[in-house]
């Protein structure tokens, strides 16, 4: 038996929400990078530990503003979400809250959430850009 999870992944334009679904489902990153339209699908199949299959759904939100119609209308079916930020641009660390706010306002009570700063790579070459 197949268990189906949907997992959603939200924050401001060009933190690297794409490159992370890529990252995660294809193990490499996408070739061009491209502001999201709307909202585009990735599955995985992940095997647990129980050898249950869990097909893992993920949805690559657009973080412009002029989508937020069509991605807010997606929060509810999520039972887990990534709130993403740049650790290399402060605002979009101080926009967690906005997202955080819109989330719980459009979702289930008992979903799952987790906070990620990506670009670390970027840091790693060079500190000053945190």
């Amino acid at each position: 038996m197949c268990l189906k999870r949907i997992v959603i992944l939200i924050g401001d334009v060009y933190v690297g929400k794409t490159c992370l679904v890529s990252r995660y489902v294809k193990n490499q990153l996408p070739r061009k990078v491209e502001p999201t339209i709307g909202v585009e699908f990735a599955t995985k199949n992940v095997i647990m530990k129980d050898g249950a299959t869990v097909k893992a759904q993920i949805w690559d939100t657009a973080g412009q503003e002029k989508y937020r119609a069509i991605t807010v209308a997606h929060y509810r079916k999520a039972l887990g979400a990534l709130i993403v930020y740049d650790i290399t641009r402060r605002q979009t660390f101080e926009n967690v809250k906005f997202w955080l706010d819109s989330l719980l306002a459009q979702s289930e009570s008992s979903i799952s959430l987790m906070l990620v700063g990506n670009k670390l790579d970027l840091v790693e070459e060079d500190p000053k850009k945190r």
